[in-house]
């Protein structure tokens, strides 16, 4: 499992720097991962992990197809865009409350380990991965969070491979944060100086 492990570890960082850069490539670096990690999520009992990958990889077929042609003109790549306080407030209050009803389910009726935090990083995760393939840039703010509990959670099921891919996820994003908001900002304020 471990040659898997660090098979699927080096394209998830593959599939983040090139994120990062804006690039198409890392839709597909994103699909192979993914499919790695939704087997051996399964095998140690993570089962909500298991599933969020299962999503990631239809997740990175969507991702590909929004940043080629999402963009304002059809066949225009898609351009960072923003969400602003107000709706992100909305989104985590009606994450946490399907986080928590997820919890519940996969706590009492399943076998899954750490399920209401499992849950948490899942749910959250479904709907952060769909607003990076809609470049939204605070994606990576919900990233961050979500591989800070996901390190503490690979450490205790053995993944070690893995909770070090998600220590650098998280240097990684904080970096992809940065570099975002400056293209967003630059953009910005040239929209502004045009009107």
């Amino acid at each position: 499992m471990s040659t898997y492990e660090a098979i699927a570890m080096i394209l998830a960082i593959a599939y983040i720097l090139l994120a990062l850069r804006q690039s198409l490539w890392c839709w597909p670096a994103a699909f192979i991962s993914t499919l790695i990690y939704t087997i051996l999520f399964f095998d140690v009992s993570l089962l909500m992990d298991s599933a969020l990958n299962a999503y990631y990889l239809i997740m990175a077929i969507y991702g590909w197809y929004s940043w080629k042609y999402g963009g304002k003109l059809q066949e225009q790549e898609l351009e960072v865009s923003n969400y602003g306080l107000e709706k992100n407030i909305k989104i985590i209050i009606v994450l946490s409350l399907v986080s928590l009803i997820f919890g519940y389910i996969m706590a009492n009726y399943t076998s899954a380990d750490f399920a209401y935090v499992d849950s948490f990083t899942t749910v959250f995760a479904v709907f952060t991965t769909y607003m990076l393939a809609k470049k939204i840039l605070e994606n990576w703010i919900y990233w961050i969070v979500i591989d800070m509990i996901s390190i503490y959670i690979y450490i205790q099921k053995g993944l070690n491979l893995t909770a070090i891919l998600f220590v650098i996820y998280t240097v990684l994003a904080l970096i992809a944060f940065r570099k975002w908001k400056e293209e967003y900002d630059q953009r910005t304020v040239k929209t502004i100086q045009y009107i």
